[in-house]
């Protein structure tokens, strides 16, 4: 066998270039901390590798969505709150109003006091985020949700959705409640409100005042509507929901309420009348926020200064300022119950917020403990394997170096 002097040195060079480019790639490995560097270090660890790391990524989108949706429910839950102490505010102002002791100037002292807080109420409804888009006109959030029209009272102008964010993979989340669930809505368990007041919005031409209605029988109560044939006569409509209409009662009955006072049971619901009404007069007896008698927040506050502004000078307008005062405290108490309702919501879904947070962090720890599983070096077995590298290296320049100085004339 003949073995030629371009032979070994071929077979001496690769081995050289053999050992140190097993040398660089351990080099490479420490200097850059990770055991795979390249794909071909090991396919199916760089492989797996990508789709941790994309996972990881999609988490982080949903962190940094989190810091949005929080900005927006802390500033709802902050407005929300204002609100609540508003409404507080205007039901203290009406208590005081209902005082006898007090005269028409005292009254529209009052109404001046409740015009300021109706105007903080305003602007809370109409408050927009740091974006400039408005909280709660749903996803009409160009323009502000509430407005006045022609006549002064405050319209919704926004959606009836609430906008939401997708804060997880699973979890899509309201972030900021529209107008009407705020301001035009009352908790499921709201009670029943009367009004005195005609169907068509004319005021009553009577003095009759009422006190309550009183649930008698929460399963057999009823929205009922009496209307007054005559000084002495009422008729009692109730409201049947299926068919959305008034069924008259068979006959008109007795009214001798005057200076003495009339208690008129219907169904389980009763209510207790005094005074002298003209005929056409209607008391209307309903749920709050029901298919009769919708919430309206702004409503209440704008009827409730309505009667404090003008003097009450006669039975008649005495009569609608009690009755009116009597009815927009009640619907108070309603929307205080509504928003503090609201509130909560909000306040929960910033404590879930919370949850999916330590959620999220646990997960992204789990990701970058399973990269560094795949693709991160351990640096003991790399320094090692570092050395044994060396030792190669050195003994395939030793061993070339002997085989170029052999040569057969040293033997002759």
């Amino acid at each position: 066998m003949r073995i030629s002097t371009v032979t070994m040195f071929e077979q001496s060079t690769a081995s050289m270039n053999r050992q140190q480019s097993d040398l660089m790639r351990v080099s490479q490995q420490i200097a850059s901390g990770r055991r795979v560097v390249n794909p071909s270090d090991d396919p199916q660890a760089a492989s797996r590798a990508v789709g941790v790391d994309q996972a990881k990524a999609v988490t982080e989108q949903y962190s940094d969505s989190r810091v949005s949706a929080r900005n927006s429910l802390a500033q709802t839950e902050s407005i929300i709150n204002s609100v609540s102490d508003a409404i507080t505010s205007a039901k203290g102002l009406l208590i005081q109003a209902s005082s006898d002791t007090l005269t028409n100037e005292n009254r529209e002292s009052i109404a001046s006091e409740l015009k300021g807080v109706y105007e903080t109420m305003l602007g809370q409804a109409n408050a927009t985020d740091g974006s400039g888009r408005y909280l709660f006109g749903g996803y009409n959030d160009s323009e502000p949700p509430f407005a006045k029209d022609a006549a002064g009272s405050v319209q919704y102008k926004g959606d009836s959705n609430a906008r939401e964010q997708r804060v997880d993979a699973t979890r899509l989340m309201p972030i900021a409640d529209n107008g009407e669930t705020i301001f035009k809505s009352v908790p499921s368990g709201a009670g029943y409100v009367a009004e005195a007041k005609k169907d068509n919005g004319e005021l009553n031409q009577g003095n009759v005042t009422f006190r309550g209605p009183q649930v008698n029988d929460v399963k057999d109560a009823k929205d009922f509507r009496i209307t007054f044939t005559s000084e002495s006569l009422f008729r009692i409509e109730t409201y049947d929901n299926d068919s959305n209409s008034w069924t008259p009662g068979p006959t008109d009955q007795a009214y001798s309420g005057g200076d003495s006072s009339q208690q008129i049971t219907v169904g389980g619901m009763s209510i207790t009348l005094e005074g002298t009404p003209a005929a056409g007069d209607e008391i209307l007896v309903a749920k709050s926020g029901g298919d009769v008698r919708g919430a309206d927040l702004f409503r209440t506050m704008e009827e409730a200064i309505r009667v404090l502004e003008n003097p009450a000078d006669d039975a008649t307008k005495k009569a609608d300022q009690r009755n009116t005062l009597n009815t927009a405290m009640r619907d108070l108490d309603n929307s205080l119950d509504n928003v503090l309702t609201v509130r909560a919501s909000a306040g929960a879904r910033l404590n879930e917020l919370d949850v999916i947070d330590a959620v999220s962090s646990n997960r992204t720890l789990n990701y970058e403990q399973t990269l560094s599983d795949l693709v991160d070096l351990d640096y003991a077995e790399a320094i090692s394997e570092y050395s044994l590298r060396q030792v190669g290296m050195q003994a395939a320049q030793k061993a070339f170096v002997d085989i170029k100085g052999l040569s057969l004339f040293n033997y002759m």
